[in-house]
């Protein structure tokens, strides 16, 4: 059991270390090591006894869960549907957009509210 533990979490690492904005990577190192544990846990509790089967599933469920979080976060796998709620101010009779990843208002044409 610990030889599967360690292997997982040795190849956590390993994909971990190569990163482009790196929440892909961590969140799936990060997700792979939990479900391993999990895994582990429950198959050794549960399944009689195959603690190295459910860490490689939990691992890879884990990994998985991990990998579509730090896609989302990064803005790809369909998270950057942004709402495009239109509001408009009377005051100055203008329309503007509120940016819903950033927390900030803008003109139409794209300047600063």
């Amino acid at each position: 059991m610990k030889t599967t533990i360690i292997a997982l979490a040795g190849a956590g690492l390993i994909a971990a270390g190569c990163t482009a904005t790196g929440n892909v990577e961590r969140n799936s190192a990060g997700g792979a090591a939990l479900g391993a544990i999990a895994g582990a846990v429950i198959g050794n509790n549960v399944g009689g006894e195959s603690a190295a089967t459910g860490a490689a599933i939990g691992a890879a469920i884990g990994g998985s869960a991990g990998a579509i979080r730090g896609c989302r976060q990064d803005g790809s796998c369909g998270a950057n549907t942004t709402s495009r709620r239109q509001y408009y101010d009377q005051r100055v009779g203008r329309y503007y957009y509120y940016d819903q990843r950033t927390g900030r208002y803008y003109w139409e044409n794209g300047e600063p509210r």
